[in-house]
């Protein structure tokens, strides 16, 4: 299990052989091998916003479908994850709903994702990541975050326990996913959610992406190195 806060950490885990491999049918869009023999990344991937380059990472690994459900943190990302055709969004009356119809998706189609806001929205879905965990199933829970500028402040924020404290959310999902990413700045948030994606499909366990509610809506420039980072921690999915 790891945390990322802010920084990427690499380790040399070696990939967890049982996982469960996207298989082809009517309702989902598995990851494929391209005519070069790998995944690839698509040719507009380079510039775009935040949320909108997490949409096509989810696209890229099968994810056809996300579940979620709106709130304050996270409705300029699921604006931009919506603006990606090929991602259709998925409303659900609540949570563990949400939670649940991820963890079906992910059995029926390999992987699966869920997006809820922060810490009402995170603490009411973490049942049925538990159960996605205990079930080997990589489920990319993803979480609309605090503004960056409410970091370190020590304010209380609405729709948590009444603490000004940020990290109760990522406390308890520490104990049911395999890797948690805290996307609080855009310097490595690229490296972040695609060693959080990465690791999932490694592991064949959920994963938690924090990511912070002013950043999903800037438009960000895709280094050279990432898709390589992400193509080669992907690669053997193909094999």
């Amino acid at each position: 299990m790891e945390t990322m806060l802010g920084s990427l950490q690499l380790d040399s885990t070696p990939p967890n052989d049982s996982i469960s491999k996207p298989t082809e049918n009517d309702t989902c869009s598995p990851l494929k091998k391209t005519s070069g023999g790998g995944p690839h990344l698509s040719s507009a991937s380079s510039s775009a916003t935040l949320g909108r380059h997490l949409a096509r990472r989810l696209v890229e690994v099968g994810i056809s479908d996300v579940f979620s459900v709106p709130g304050d943190f996270n409705l300029t990302l699921l604006d931009h994850l919506i603006a990606e055709p090929r991602l259709t969004n998925i409303g659900c009356c609540n949570e563990l709903n949400a939670g649940y119809a991820a963890d079906g998706y992910a059995r029926a189609c390999g992987v699966g994702a869920c997006v809820v806001t922060f810490t009402v929205g995170g603490l009411s879905i973490l049942n049925a990541i538990a159960g996605a965990y205990s079930e080997n199933l990589p489920v990319i829970c993803i979480i609309g975050g605090p503004n960056t500028n409410d970091y370190g402040t020590n304010r209380i924020l609405h729709h948590t326990i009444g603490l000004p404290d940020f990290t109760q959310e990522l406390r308890c999902f520490q104990t049911v996913t395999c890797y948690q990413a805290v996307v609080n700045n855009l310097e490595d948030a690229h490296e972040q959610i695609y060693r959080a994606i990465s690791t999932a499909l490694k592991e064949s366990k959920p994963v938690y992406i924090s990511i912070s509610c002013s950043l999903a809506g800037i438009l960000t420039q895709l280094s050279q190195e990432t898709p390589s980072l992400f193509l080669s921690l992907l690669g053997f999915l193909l094999h």
